[in-house]
């Protein structure tokens, strides 16, 4: 007995001495993450000059989780280099002690990151879907899900097109403008949308189709023992591109999904969430127009935003507070991976989440050297893998990513702060914690935070990223 009540004091003492440690995680352009330690001390009358003010107990939105992107090239890429190494960069991406992705994102068909153009049902005018099919994904996307799952196996899926089967379109491509950006030969002339005009068949029996496509998609992955939790209908709906795309205007997108989409998932797949996403228009009427529809609106659980979107959340956010928000494509850059594109990223993080997303989704999570797309567009990449020399780099953005996904876990509810220019907080459900701080300044800086009746105050590196937990 007295035994157990030493070993009881004793562990009550370490207890509340490591509650009294703030660990600390930093990463700058020449060393990623450096954890140490730093003292939480009381708070008194005599603090002042914070920086950062914390109010625990003043809860906002609830978080989903981080994550990217599964594509064809990304796939590609991982398959140069020997599969320990493959191995590795799965576990650096989604296990707890990596970054700990928790929901990601996959296209339906062909995305500008594919290998080339394709659908699941390629045959034209195949209405009842006899043709319809998968066999693709199973050697390329499903082999890249399937290696994540084993290592976070209750990995959340979302999906959306972007494109419907070519046929499904008026101009019977997949691309809406030419490939050779505006220098119109014959051929692909033919394939030009109209601006502002919905590029898919809005007749019944392409509508009926599309829905059915949606539905077989998700019983298809699902034999494959994938479970897609929502589709976003249509990545970016108002982007006429040379690569796979399709423009709906927001009258036919709800027309789309409460006539047809909804009804056919009600039926078949009543679990899967249908999202208005993913949204490229910076003007809330395009989003509104969904939300105020009543047949629509009734099967819209989210919305989802990205690129010019991202001026839209902020009113929608506030409007409609009970519906959920994600920020689906993080702005993928010119191919730099360098530290200020990885800049560039916190300020969009800090957007979207300070105006109310729920999660965050990174685009590339892996690339080859080039960072190219089959149609010439170089991007970023969290991870990029040289496929002649084999060597594996990872980029600023990744050690960004994880400074915030690695720490805070699905179900963690946003805290609110004094201001947001450089700051998240958040509690993790276990009541832990986590403040995100970032120095994009050219010089050193105090840093003096007080939560409740505690504080700690520390020097931050120019051009940092910090995670505080406590």
């Amino acid at each position: 007995m007295k035994k157990i009540t030493l070993l009881t004091i004793i562990t009550s003492t370490i207890l509340n001495l490591s509650a009294q440690q703030v660990n600390w995680t930093c990463s700058t352009s020449t060393e990623n993450w450096k954890v140490t330690t730093i003292s939480l001390t009381n708070a008194n009358s005599k603090t002042k000059d914070v920086t950062v003010v914390i109010y625990p107990e003043q809860k906002l939105q609830k978080m989903d989780g981080f994550g990217g992107c599964f594509n064809e090239l990304g796939w590609d890429a991982l398959q140069a280099i020997a599969p320990s190494v493959r191995s590795k960069i799965m576990q650096e991406l989604f296990s707890n002690d990596g970054a700990n992705f928790s929901i990601c994102r996959m296209p339906i068909g062909s995305s500008d990151y594919a290998m080339s153009y394709y659908s699941l049902d390629d045959v034209a005018d195949d209405f009842s879907m006899l043709n319809f099919n998968i066999d693709r994904d199973r050697y390329i996307l499903i082999p890249y899900i399937k290696m994540a799952q084993q290592v976070h196996p209750d990995l959340n899926l979302w999906a959306s097109p972007w494109c419907p089967p070519y046929w499904m379109k008026t101009n019977n491509h997949y691309a809406s403008k030419d490939e050779d950006q505006g220098q119109k030969n014959d051929l692909s002339s033919q394939r030009i949308t109209v601006p502002n005009a919905t590029a898919f068949r809005m007749q019944e029996g392409y509508l009926k189709s599309y829905a059915l496509y949606f539905s077989k998609f998700l019983k298809a992955y699902g034999n494959e023992g994938i479970s897609i939790s929502a589709i976003h209908v249509q990545n970016e709906p108002l982007a006429q591109q040379s690569f796979p795309s399709c423009i709906w205007r927001a009258e036919d997108l709800c027309i789309f999904i409460g006539q047809y989409l909804g009804p056919q998932l009600a039926k078949t797949n009543p679990n899967v969430e249908i999202w208005y996403g993913t949204i490229n228009n910076g003007d809330p009427d395009y989003i509104r127009k969904a939300l105020n529809d009543t047949e629509a609106a009734k099967y819209i659980k989210g919305v989802g935003f990205q690129w010019d979107g991202k001026n839209a959340i902020p009113f929608i956010s506030k409007e409609y507070p009970a519906v959920k928000m994600m920020q689906t494509e993080s702005e993928c850059g010119d191919g730099s991976n360098d530290w200020k594109a990885a800049e560039h990223t916190w300020s969009l993080m800090n957007h979207y989440i300070s105006n109310g997303a729920n999660s965050y989704m990174y685009w590339n999570m892996v690339l080859d050297q080039s960072g190219s797309s089959r149609w010439g567009w170089v991007q970023n990449a969290l991870i990029s893998i040289n496929k002649q020399t084999k060597q594996v780099v990872y980029n600023p953005e990744f050690y960004l990513m994880k400074q915030l996904s690695h720490y805070v876990k699905p179900g963690a509810n946003r805290l609110k702060t004094n201001h947001s220019k450089d700051q998240l907080a958040f509690v993790n459900p276990d009541g832990g914690i986590v403040l995100l701080y970032t120095n994009a300044e050219n010089t050193d800086k105090t840093l003096k935070v007080l939560v409740g009746k505690k504080t700690f105050s520390t020097s931050i590196k120019a051009h940092s990223f910090n995670t505080f937990c406590f």
